[in-house]
């Protein structure tokens, strides 16, 4: 069903305006289509976009439903997914209206092309269109039918080419009453001279060709033409001529996405000038569809990954409230966005290293990269700092990380985009003097720097009741799902603080970038193929944000627990017990953890109670959490990447029978594995540089003796399903277990990482 692949676009004006009739009405109109269609993230309208609707019925002719149409259709918002979103909405006329429209509709799919040849020579336009079965062609020269069987099929022969058949040509397509034309195709006849000496005519026998080429590749176009006196060129890019391109051949070194575009040649002599035809050179890999205004580019990533820290606990600098409120909601934000979002919160300097290693890992070509920092920080002579929570009180670069030097190593992975948004204050550190030179930058014209406040100034928190907020973060929330370019989202962030008056004159958002494409934040992703590096990103995510699986204990005295597990970030994590079951005689119970390792943080006096808030989880979680209805214990466990070992505690179950005033208590030992980020041991140093990307997955199993039974199990469990292979009649497959097993001793060996 390739005709529900077509935009919105491709509809003709008659059925927009019939299906806008249907859609202006208040019950089931086009404010529930704009809800419907919100499920896609770059289809999402905002509320400026909504009042624009709404303001149509102002005008004598105005429809918001049309406008809302023409916003989709800009959008390139495909015919199935709007009929989607009208079976969603249950408008069942518009329903059939659309399927009929669509099933009637002729749509040109081969449009007759222009064509240059030689008298004698055969010339043959085609035009080719779907529709409903029957369709009709006919071939027009200029504005007389061409006759005949030539005239009425899709294929048009000129044979032998004469110069009476010089001219324009059009094709119409039609079905009963319904028609449409192609585009114009022009077919010259020249005559070559046999007299070198005398002037003839002047025609292009090799025209520019449409190509598509990576930022550092080498743009070649060709165009030859002949004539006498000799042909001269000149070549022009989105119609501004190219002053040093005056060859035949147009060739253009390390090519950027400044090179992106459109490109003619004027191939002219003492007496005539002609064109070629227009060459579309894409940089990038950029996604684009046709639609009445042309040609529209939509970018895309091939992976969207983002690593998120939050500093608030420093050891011997103020500590700070917002960055855990921050965290949460941007990583909520861009998890909306299809992001694979790390969220890590108190890091000091070996595992923020350690974390920035892992994350530039998740890397790689077209991926969408962003790093968002929120605590302590400096500059120093254009370089930016960022301030592990264990930096001592006079701190100097070699204890922060340098954020330019992160950029450095994400354009080795060349990413479609890096996204820095530095929530941290930028005043001078006078205890350092060291001028960092961090490696030198790649022209990759896709590098954003979003900083929270200006140069030589601090960033500000705003408490309201129990929460904090940075003023960044309050601001930008309302932004990032737009569907615009990031600098223009950015832009419209720093506005918003520029009226705000708490932040007039205190702090103001500052922008750096080199951003030529239009690239969102709420582009889609797009994988050509299930490559090796794509497969290992998504297993070294997926296995970072593994939780424990929800387990049930039976006590002797016959009372059964539930122990379930929910993560707030990627190294917090809440253990919640409850009661599912006991004995009549038994009058109360409860189920308690204790005996916790000393690797973990944990406030013993917030720990086993009875509401989130009580246990100290402020950014209250739901998922995986039982009904408020239900009575629970809580227990919040911080700084899980410091988790040396399986994380194992004791379940103490308190309990009083009927008939005795004495407690009772059971305990029963559970051990969970390694939870969450604790599986990347960021507490380890790292390698100072890892260089291909098939690695990317090798610091999961670089030492398989060294590998427990719980990773193992969390392993298998991702990869099991694709290893697995059926019995046949002559054999018993391998079971996954066993492949993985040998898997892992081959990486051993070899130190590479087979991925089936």
């Amino acid at each position: 069903m390739e005709e529900w692949k077509r935009s919105i676009g491709t509809l003709s004006d008659e059925i927009l305006i019939k299906l806008a009739k249907m859609l202006d009405n208040s019950t089931c109109g086009w404010r529930q289509l704009a809800n419907a269609v919100s499920e896609q993230p770059k289809f999402r309208c905002s509320e400026r976009e909504l009042t624009s609707c709404s303001l149509q019925v102002l005008t004598a002719a105005g429809s918001p439903a049309r406008t809302m149409l023409t916003l989709l259709a800009e959008r390139s918002c495909s015919l199935d997914f709007l009929l989607h979103c009208l079976r969603k909405m249950e408008h069942q006329e518009a329903v059939q209206f659309l399927t009929t429209a669509v099933a009637e509709q002729i749509q040109i799919t081969v449009q007759p092309q222009s064509q240059e040849a030689a008298p004698g020579s055969n010339v043959v336009l085609t035009c080719r269109a779907s529709g409903p079965p029957g369709l009709g062609y006919q071939w027009f020269k200029g504005k007389q039918e061409i006759l005949g069987e030539s005239g009425n099929s899709s294929e048009l022969v000129l044979c032998p080419l004469s110069p009476t058949h010089q001219g324009h040509y059009i094709c119409r397509i039609s079905h009963g009453e319904k028609f449409v034309f192609s585009k114009w195709a022009q077919v010259p006849c020249h005559v070559i001279s046999l007299f070198p000496g005398s002037v003839s005519g002047l025609h292009i026998i090799q025209r520019p060709q449409s190509q598509a080429a990576s930022e550092g590749d080498t743009l070649v176009l060709e165009c030859t033409a002949e004539g006498n006196p000799p042909a001269q060129y000149e070549w022009y890019h989105n119609k501004v001529p190219m002053p040093q391109q005056k060859t035949s051949s147009l060739r253009i070194p390390c090519v950027t996405t400044a090179h992106r575009g459109e490109y003619t040649c004027k191939v002219f002599n003492l007496y005539h000038e002609v064109w070629s035809s227009t060459a579309t050179v894409t940089i990038g890999e950029p996604l684009f569809v046709f639609s009445k205004l042309g040609i529209m580019f939509f970018s895309f990533a091939t992976d969207k990954v983002a690593l998120l820290i939050g500093n608030m606990n420093y050891i011997y600098h103020t500590q700070l409230c917002a960055p855990i409120s921050d965290v949460h909601e941007l990583t909520n934000l861009l998890r909306q966005l299809d992001f694979k979002v790390v969220s890590l919160l108190d890091l000091n300097w070996q595992e923020m290293h350690s974390a920035v290693t892992e994350f530039l890992l998740l890397l790689d070509k077209g991926v969408y990269g962003l790093l968002y920092f929120a605590g302590h920080g400096y500059e120093n002579y254009g370089n930016s700092f960022m301030v592990p929570i264990d930096a001592p009180v006079s701190y100097t670069s070699e204890h922060c990380l340098c954020v330019q030097n992160i950029l450095t190593k994400m354009q080795e992975k060349k990413t479609g985009l890096n996204v820095f948004l530095l929530d941290m204050c930028r005043k001078r550190n006078p205890h350092d003097d060291v001028i960092v030179q961090p490696g030198l930058l790649k022209v990759t014209a896709n590098i954003v720097f979003g900083y929270a406040t200006c140069v030589d100034a601090e960033a500000y928190e705003v408490k309201r009741e129990d929460v904090s907020n940075g003023i960044f973060i309050n601001f930008l929330k309302q932004r990032v799902c737009e569907d615009e370019k990031v600098t223009v989202m950015l832009d419209r962030v720093a506005e918003d603080m520029g009226r705000c008056v708490i932040t007039r004159g205190r702090q103001a958002l500052e922008l750096r970038s080199n951003l030529s494409e239009r690239r969102s934040l709420t582009d889609r992703i797009q994988v050509s193929q299930c490559s090796a590096s794509s497969s290992a990103r998504n297993l070294q995510w997926a296995i970072a944000h593994v939780l424990p699986e929800s387990r049930y204990l039976q006590f002797d005295c016959g009372v059964k627990v539930q122990l379930g597990f929910a993560a707030e970030f990627s190294n917090v994590m809440v253990i919640y017990t409850r009661i599912l079951d006991k004995p009549d005689e038994i009058v109360s119970c409860s189920a308690q953890l204790t005996d916790f390792p000393e690797d973990v943080d944990i406030d013993l006096k917030k720990s086993n109670q009875e509401s989130l808030l009580e246990a100290g989880c402020l950014s209250l979680i739901k998922e995986e959490l039982p009904s408020p209805e239900t009575h629970s214990l809580y227990t919040h466990i911080r700084s899980l990447q410091r988790l040396k070992r399986e994380l194992t505690f004791t379940i103490c179950l308190h309990y009083t029978y009927s008939n005795m005033d004495e407690e009772v208590q059971e305990r029963q030992q559970v051990t969970v594995g390694k939870p969450l980020v604790s599986k990347l041991n960021l507490h380890e140093p790292r390698a100072a540089h890892v260089s291909s990307a098939s690695s990317s997955c090798a610091w999961m199993t670089a030492d398989s003796s060294a590998i427990t039974v719980g990773q193992f199990e969390d392993l298998l469990s991702l990869v099991g399903p694709s290893i697995a292979r059926l019995n046949t009649n002559y054999r018993r497959s391998i079971p996954p277990a066993e492949r993985l097993s040998v898997c892992l001793r081959l990486v051993k060996l070899f130190n590479t990482v087979v991925l089936y």
